[in-house]
């Protein structure tokens, strides 16, 4: 397994080799009389996985788990296995590294995995969400200031955090959130290998590995003007994409075990069951990892905990708004015998019409305004964002939110705008 190191295989009446303090040991047992398939957990880096059948998909998935460092990548997708041995190749360069794919499929732990297995391994790996911080904070946190620099600024400056990665690796995630302007500044920084802090004139030199991430089409947004073609090159050297979730089925076994790991409590572990791994790897996970980890975090907690079965796995519903239900109308939970898929099923598929008798909050008349306005900008100017956030006062990233907005909570911005026109 990439990454993984030596595999040594032993025989069980043969003395495990000389180990070394990070050193991963799996042992394997058959099931037998009244023992159940199960993990037990023999220290920090030893597991003892016990098996009904060392042949079956859900024992070379637990193995796999149980053999991966806590917080690395675990998969057995040939796929996933192949930009395994890409990323680590990679690892050994300085290049730029471009990863892109969907919200929730790893791309953060594919990043540290590149720089645990890189030459700056004990430096810093210092991760920053550009999407997170506002933007006039950002300019400041990542490349720091000196006294003055603005109203607030710390008497001493501060540094930021290209100065605090140098040596290591800097994570921006989610890299076409950032401003233009900003991109301008982060571009100088990868050519000449320097920043120049807030109110600074001298420059000053850092030794940073970037890996950026991003779960938007790049190329789509160059086109449409809100990423710089140059940055977009500079990053792009070797890129790498990571398939959503549904699209490594193989992947879904071992990491709903090394979830299993992360969040059981105890040393014996409850087992997952055919049946179950069957239902994961039928699901679509539109959340991809991030919505399996709360599966198997429900699972845990529903089950017996000895085993996990078909029963105890319940998916996530896409999220819709939901009427709010005065205290007369909602039901008592401790009264009804109901399964925990059914009240989430339930939940999701309750339509926002169904209380038709409630009057109309100032909060929802505020947000329907917002967004007949949005609409009609929007219908105004053909669609182009740029020139719609600047018509509406607003910044394209908050217009991008907006939007964002009035998706999930299931406006139809074009029936709207016909509205509007007429």
């Amino acid at each position: 397994m990439p990454g993984t190191g030596i595999v040594t295989l032993c025989e069980a009446d043969e003395d495990l080799p000389a180990r070394r303090r990070d050193d991963i040991v799996v042992v394997f047992e058959r099931a037998g009389g009244d023992t159940a398939p199960a993990i037990v957990r023999q220290g920090a880096n030893r597991h003892l996985v016990r098996h009904a059948d060392a042949q079956t998909e859900a024992s070379l998935a637990a193995g796999i788990a149980c053999a991966r460092a806590s917080g690395g990548p675990v998969c057995a997708d040939p796929g996933s296995l192949a930009l395994l041995v890409l990323a680590e190749k990679l690892a050994k360069s300085d290049i730029p590294v471009l990863i892109a794919g969907p919200t929730g499929t790893g791309k953060e732990v594919l990043s540290r995995f590149i720089h645990e297995h890189s030459d700056r391994a004990g430096k810093p790996f210092v991760a920053i969400n550009c999407a997170a911080m506002p933007e006039t904070m950002l300019e400041a946190l990542l490349f720091g200031h000196r006294k003055g620099a603005f109203t607030g600024a710390a008497a001493n400056g501060a540094e930021g955090l290209f100065q605090a990665a140098d040596g290591g690796t800097l994570l921006l995630d989610e890299i076409a959130e950032m401003p233009l302007p900003l991109q301008a500044k982060l571009l100088r920084a990868l050519q000449e290998g320097e920043i120049l802090p807030l109110g600074a004139t001298v420059p000053v030199k850092v030794d940073v590995r970037i890996v950026a991430c991003a779960n938007r089409d790049l190329p789509r947004e160059v086109a449409e003007g809100r990423f710089r073609e140059d940055l977009f090159y500079r990053l792009n050297v070797f890129p790498l994409n990571i398939p959503a979730l549904r699209e490594r089925v193989a992947d879904i076994a071992p990491l709903a075990f090394a979830l299993m790991l992360r969040h059981a409590q105890g040393d014996d572990l409850p087992w997952i069951s055919d049946a179950a791994i069957a239902k994961l790897q039928a699901h679509s996970w539109p959340g991809n990892i991030r919505e399996l980890e709360n599966v198997m975090r429900r699972a845990l907690l529903i089950g017996d905990g000895t085993m996990i079965g078909e029963g105890d796995i319940c998916f996530d519903m896409a999220a819709r708004p939901i009427a709010a239900l005065s205290a007369a109308d909602t039901p008592s939970l401790a009264a009804q015998d109901i399964a925990v898929e059914d009240m989430v099923q339930d939940a999701a598929t309750q339509e926002p019409a169904a209380i038709s008798g409630a009057a109309p909050r100032l909060a929802n008349i505020v947000q329907q305004s917002q967004a007949r306005a949005i609409a009609e900008a929007l219908q105004c100017n053909d669609g182009h964002r740029g020139h719609t956030a600047r018509q509406l006062g607003i910044s394209e990233r908050t217009l991008r939110y907006r939007l964002a907005d009035m998706r999930a909570a299931g406006l139809d911005l074009s029936r709207m705008a016909m509205g509007a026109g007429r």
